[in-house]
């Protein structure tokens, strides 16, 4: 998985600035992030409560409730950079869920309104909190390296805590004709995979490659089938683990993972997948993906991707600010929308997108089983080196990303793509 949560910023519900107030004092003090959160949560389902039991909002005795436990270091990280602040406050224990407060569900609301962004008295600030990307992280071949690897070389051991036996990290797809608490995450992940396989017309004799090897799955299966698979990724930690579940199964001899960057490739493939890696491209490289892709395309092949998606337009109003997921889970990541995908794919290319099969709703099932397992094994996962801030910020960080899809911010979808002339 890579994405780039919604930015919970505040809403245009926030009052004019105070005639004569002097706008640098005051941004070193929070105050203006205070008055900008009250006037939003105003009307808003849920209710802040402060450390003297003084309560906001406009929800009522049933709404979610999040404790302000540092009130002044919030609202000065608010006030600082609303991008990153609100994600940097919870790893530090400025804010929390109340008791009986379920996270994702206390951060829904604000993902619901992500249309109302910085309130009109701050727009001209936006120079000022909005950072621009930084350089280091551009996806150069050296930099593609270095982003992948701050995130997948972790820990094999950390994922494998919260993951389901097939070590897939991208969105489970749930079977629609039945009830999800009857349906397993395993299942749904191998649901998954097959379907991107079947996109891609992977069968016995089969040329593939996978670009982004993740832990193996998607290769296994493709080799069960018969197929043979070249597999690039640029985590060690993942080829190594992946190499070995491989070797398990039974279909090494018919599986090369090679530690290499897609751009790197040589040869013919009759069917290319990636799941969920273009997030890591950056638009600068999105036509050189899918040029690549396109070089690499036997005749008469067929491309599957599986992609998290935003609305065009918040694609064009975020992809050149630096948010909290790309300084601390995913640097150099850029979620594309399918206007993108399309637009890129007819300008650069010769592929067109032929279907898409979307479903975000799954995403926050399995993000919220993620979570729920991460925290369950958050004791067994500690023991691994990891400290509290790690612990916050990666509750924080399935939280915000499943807000952001059970909200229909984000979406997934995987996408078949053919040549024109193969149509």
């Amino acid at each position: 998985m890579t994405t780039e949560a919604p930015h919970l910023q505040f809403g245009s519900a926030a009052p004019s600035l105070p005639s004569g107030l002097n706008l640098s004092r005051v941004l070193t003090r929070g105050a203006i992030a205070k008055r900008v959160v009250h006037a939003t949560v105003a009307g808003m389902p849920v209710r802040l409560r402060y450390p003297d039991g003084t309560e906001v909002g406009g929800g009522d005795a049933t709404a979610p409730v999040l404790e302000v436990v540092r009130p002044a270091a919030l609202y000065r990280r608010l006030e600082a950079h609303p991008k990153i602040g609100l994600g940097e406050a919870y790893m530090a224990g400025d804010w929390r869920a109340a008791p009986g407060t379920d996270l994702a569900h206390a951060l829904m609301p604000f993902a619901a309104r992500m249309g109302a962004l910085v309130p009109k008295p701050l727009l001209s600030m936006r120079g000022v909190v909005d950072r621009a990307i930084p350089r280091h992280q551009r996806n150069t071949l050296e930099g593609s390296r270095s982003n992948i690897s701050a995130h997948y070389d972790l820990s094999n051991d950390l994922f494998a805590a919260f993951l389901d036996p097939s070590m897939s990290y991208s969105s489970a797809l749930f079977d629609p004709s039945r009830p999800l608490a009857e349906q397993d995450l395993h299942e749904a992940q191998l649901r998954k995979v097959d379907g991107i396989l079947d996109a891609a017309g992977v069968r016995e004799g089969s040329r593939v490659l996978e670009i982004g090897t993740g832990w193996g799955e998607l290769a296994i299966r493709a080799a069960l089938r018969g197929a043979t698979v070249t597999s690039v990724t640029l985590s060690a930690e993942q080829r190594s683990l992946a190499l070995e579940r491989i070797a398990d199964a039974g279909v090494a001899h018919l599986v090369e993972v090679r530690l290499q960057d897609y751009r790197e490739v040589t040869g013919q493939f009759d069917a290319i997948v990636s799941v969920e890696m273009i997030e890591a491209v950056g638009e600068e490289y999105w036509q050189t993906y899918f040029r690549q892709i396109d070089a690499l395309l036997a005749p008469g092949g067929a491309v599957a991707i599986q992609a998290i998606l935003m609305e065009h337009h918040r694609l064009l109003a975020t992809k050149g600010s630096f948010g909290w997921i790309q300084k601390y889970i995913f640097p150099g990541g850029l979620i594309p929308s399918l206007q993108a995908i399309r637009e890129v794919t007819r300008d650069a290319t010769d592929l067109r997108v032929e279907r898409v099969q979307a479903f975000g709703g799954d995403y926050a099932e399995t993000l919220r089983r993620w979570r729920h397992t991460f925290l369950q094994e958050w004791p067994t996962i500690q023991t691994q080196g990891f400290d509290e801030t790690f612990r916050r910020m990666w509750e924080f960080y399935l939280a915000y990303c499943e807000a952001g899809f059970a909200t229909h911010y984000l979406d997934v979808a995987q996408i078949r793509l053919a040549r024109r002339s193969a149509q």
